[in-house]
């Protein structure tokens, strides 16, 4: 089947509008190779190729939509300069882009951004104003000195131009992977889905284009659907923990995705970690959600040739870590077990003894003598290990049981 090129009156980016992007952009951004995961197909059960837009030189693919907006400025613009508000990867797209192409840039953050993402985006070259404790309030801020300045606003999501530039993926992905049959990509604003949705819809074959978003902030799905689900909450996909989406991009997505589906924050920790085991790629939350919504919703992409976007590469190395050390445990090979012993000499180690013979390997002991509800001869030890899997685990737990040990584990979120 061959589905036309031109769209539906309402959308207002056709594919030769993606096109003209990739011509104009393309010898300034990174060619991110998509490739076969055969891992995680096996693990999923659909034919999974990976986009690695973590690879650009801000770790971002916001870097397209910015750079094809930057480029089609007129003169007097370029010389006012560009302002956004954003304490995320299109601040960095920006930034660099503009810096390049000699643009004087303005970026507005919220006084709460970690100074990291201030630092990394003054590094590009853009002066970073600080104003409000929210992301609306650094862009209304942001709009105002639009205003005040004649600066161009560039808007992270909801631009026509910003929309043809992320499309720009979904063209190198087919090109690369013409078998491609359905595209799952994260939705924050809906810029990204959009531009991959035009391209959809003029392939020379059927592709099914499902959104992913977080089950925290499913704006979108909520804006398709009806719903009214709340909006809140801290998720590891920051990147598209938006409240309200565009109002183009709604549109769009109206008109042109077939699904939303949304996936929790375990499926999202499990994605990130799997990722940099299997792929040995660092991927952020929002860009790990195409793998989450494939591990959380598997017989809906069963036998299917997937292509996902890892849109993104930012993350805390404090946050990873914490997000690795979790997925030890939830598998098995990371534990802190509470284990119940009389006050006495030798009652310590004979517990570590049992440890010793099951090959398990203690990484800190706790005691606790005070704050415990137990009698004042009794106390309560914490002992945080490591074996080798699930069944070494559950192995010592059932050795310190026929002991006559009363043993807790104390389970994640």
């Amino acid at each position: 089947m061959t589905l036309p090129e031109t769209i539906a009156p309402a959308v207002p980016v056709t594919i030769d509008d993606v096109r003209a992007a990739h011509a104009r952009i393309r010898e300034s951004i990174v060619r991110t190779p998509t490739f076969i995961s055969k891992t995680l197909s096996e693990l999923t059960g659909a034919t999974v190729y990976l986009k690695f837009e973590n690879l650009q030189f801000t770790a971002a693919y916001k870097e397209r939509g910015a750079l094809n907006t930057l480029l089609q400025l007129d003169a007097a613009a370029r010389a006012k300069g560009v302002i956004a508000a954003s304490a995320g990867n299109h601040a960095q797209g920006i930034a660099y882009h503009a810096h390049r192409l000699g643009i004087p840039a303005t970026i507005v953050m919220p006084t709460n951004t970690p100074i990291v993402k201030v630092t990394q985006t003054e590094g590009h070259g853009a002066k970073v104003v600080l104003e409000g404790d929210t992301f609306d309030a650094a862009y209304a801020h942001a709009r105002q000195l639009e205003q005040e300045c004649g600066y161009t606003f560039v808007h992270p999501f909801d631009d026509v131009r910003v929309i043809a530039g992320q499309g720009t993926v979904a063209l190198e992905m087919l090109e690369d992977v013409p078998a491609i049959d359905t595209f799952l990509t994260p939705i924050g604003g809906g810029g990204l889905i959009s531009g991959m949705a035009v391209v959809a819809a003029a392939a020379d074959h059927p592709i099914e284009v499902v959104g992913v978003e977080a089950e925290l902030y499913p704006s979108m799905y909520n804006r398709i659907n009806g719903t009214q689900y709340p909006c809140a909450g801290e998720t590891l996909a920051e990147g598209i923990a938006v409240k309200e989406p565009g109002s183009v991009t709604s549109g769009m997505v109206r008109e042109l995705v077939d699904d939303i589906v949304l996936v929790s924050e375990r499926s999202l920790e499990q994605a990130v970690s799997l990722l940099l085991q299997i792929e040995k790629s660092v991927v952020e939350g929002a860009g790990a959600a195409g793998l989450a919504a494939l591990l959380e919703h598997p017989d809906r992409f069963k036998g299917k040739t997937v292509g996902v976007v890892l849109c993104g590469g930012n993350i805390d190395t404090r946050l990873l870590a914490n997000v690795l050390l979790r997925d030890l445990a939830r598998s098995g090979r990371l534990a802190r077990l509470r284990i119940r012993l009389q006050d006495q000499p030798g009652a310590l180690y004979h517990v570590v003894r049992i440890f010793s013979e099951q090959r398990v390997n203690i990484i800190e002991i706790y005691h606790q003598r005070v704050f415990t509800t137990l009698p004042a001869k009794g106390l309560i030890t914490d002992i945080e290990c490591e074996s080798r899997d699930r069944a070494h685990l559950d192995r010592l737990v059932a050795a310190l049981k026929a002991a006559d040990y009363e043993v807790t584990p104390v389970e994640l979120a």
